[in-house]
C-alpha cells in the first residue's frame, strides 16, 4: 500500500526552486534512501512532507488523504515523525523527559506517557543516560535521543535527516542496527544520508535529487551505474 505520495512537489524561494516538481511514492513498510549533493533540496522536501514548509505547488498525499500544506502538528498526529540535520533536543530536560514530551501525543495520561517513554528509552539503548540532561550527552547519543523522541510519537512514517553523520564507525554500526530494529517494527522509513556504503546497506531503493530535481529512482546497484548520479553525487 502506498503510504506517501509526492506529486509534482515544488518549493520556490523567490526565483530559486529548492525542490522542482519532484514526484515519487513510498510504500508502507519500506526503507527509502533520499540522497544528493548539498543543496539538492532533501531537507526542504522533508520539511514539506512534515508540514514545516508549505509547497509552492504540487500535491502531497498521506495514507490516501490529501495533506498538501498541512501543519507540523497535523503531520505528527497523522503519524509522521522526523529528526533534524541540526539536533534539536530539549537540553535542560532529561532524556526521559524529552521522550515523555513526545509520548503525550498518543498518551494523554501521565502514567501511560511515562510507561511508553520508558519502553522507547530501553528500545533505543538510552537507559544508562535516562536521567541525565540532554545537553550533557555526546553528539552520537543526542542523535540517538532525537530518533527515540520521534519514535515516542508512534509514527507510521519516520523521516531521518542525516542521523549517521559525524559518527565513528562503531557508533555508525550501532545506529544502523537501531534503524534496522525500527524498520523491523513495521515503521516506514525515508532516510537522508551522504555515506553511500551506509545507504546501500540500509536502503533497497534510492531517490536521488540534484538542484531540486529528481534525477534517479531505483536500486542502489543501478544508482552507482547511472551517469546522472555519478556526475551529480558520486563524481564521474
Amino acid at each position: 500500500m502506498t503510504l506517501l505520495s509526492v506529486s509534482g512537489l515544488t518549493k520556490r524561494f523567490g526565483g530559486l526552486a529548492a525542490v522542482d516538481e519532484v514526484s515519487f511514492d513510498v510504500e508502507e513498510g519500506t526503507v527509502t534512501g533520499l540522497i544528493g549533493p548539498n543543496g539538492a533540496g532533501k531537507s526542504t522536501l522533508f520539511s514539506m512532507i512534515a508540514g514545516a514548509q508549505r509547497p509552492t505547488s504540487g500535491r502531497l498525499l498521506f495514507d490516501g488523504r490529501e495533506v498538501t500544506g498541512w501543519q507540523p502538528h497535523q503531520a505528527a498526529a497523522a503519524g509522521v515523525g522526523r529528526t533534524f540535520q541540526l539536533m534539536r533536543v530539549f537540553g535542560s530536560m532529561t532524556v526521559l523527559e524529552n521522550l515523555r514530551t513526545a509520548a503525550y501525543l498518543r498518551h494523554r495520561s501521565k502514567p501511560a506517557a511515562r510507561s511508553h517513554a520508558a519502553e522507547i528509552c530501553a528500545f533505543a539503548g538510552l537507559e544508562e543516560v535516562a536521567h541525565r540532561p540532554a545537553a550533557t550527552l555526546t553528539g552520537a547519543t543526542k542523535k540517538r535521543l532525537e530518533l527515540a523522541r520521534a519514535l515516542a510519537t508512534s509514527p507510521r512514517l519516520l523521516l531521518l535527516d542525516e542521523v549517521l553523520s559525524g559518527l565513528t564507525p562503531t557508533e555508525t554500526a550501532a545506529a544502523i542496527e537501531l534503524i534496522g530494529s525500527v524498520h523491523g517494527q513495521g515503521i516506514t522509513i525515508v532516510l537522508v544520508e551522504h555515506v553511500m556504503q551506509v545507504v546501500m546497506s540500509l536502503c533497497p531503493r534510492l531517490v536521488v535529487l540534484d538542484f531540486g530535481k529528481l534525477i534517479f529512482d531505483g536500486s542502489p546497484e543501478d544508482a552507482v551505474r547511472d551517469h546522472a548520479v555519478l556526475d551529480a553525487y558520486l563524481g564521474a
